[in-house]
């Protein structure tokens, strides 16, 4: 994830609300043959209301390896605790965060009926793999 992450591991402010909120760059490489679509979830588990889901991403096509830098996303948004189906950056209220921009290649070429409370269950059983990358971020 190329730009996503700056100096010692802390997310660069422009995807942040600190920011412009900018949904980052995210590429992957070297899923399993038999993958048939990708899914992406971001959250951060330090929210104090608990897990605070920032993106979901379901139905990516198993010929694609990145999504662009404020998109178009090459698959489907899901509802995330922002209320929208669209990226929501990190705006920790205090201290440091950590966020968690996971890639999972799938079995199946499409989900159904995916909300963010049965996101990973409805993964269960069919993953073939994952790749994830920690971000970690607090507000100036």
């Amino acid at each position: 994830m190329p730009d996503l992450i700056g100096e010692n591991g802390l997310i660069k402010p422009e995807y942040t609300c600190d920011g412009d909120g900018a949904s980052p760059e995210i590429i992957w490489s070297r899923a399993p043959p038999e993958t048939k679509s990708f899914a992406l979830y971001c959250h951060d588990p330090d929210a104090p209301a608990g897990n605070w889901i920032h993106w979901i991403i379901i139905n990516i096509p198993a010929d694609e390896n990145r999504i662009p830098k404020h998109g178009p996303v090459p698959g489907v948004e899901v509802i995330n605790d922002f209320g929208r189906t669209s990226y929501g950056g990190p705006c920790p209220p205090s201290g440091v965060h950590r966020y968690y921009f996971i890639v999972y290649a799938l079995s199946v070429e499409e989900l159904e009926g995916v909300t963010k409370q049965n996101f990973l269950d409805k993964i269960r059983g069919i993953i073939l793999a994952k790749t994830e990358v920690i971000g970690r971020y607090k507000r100036s």
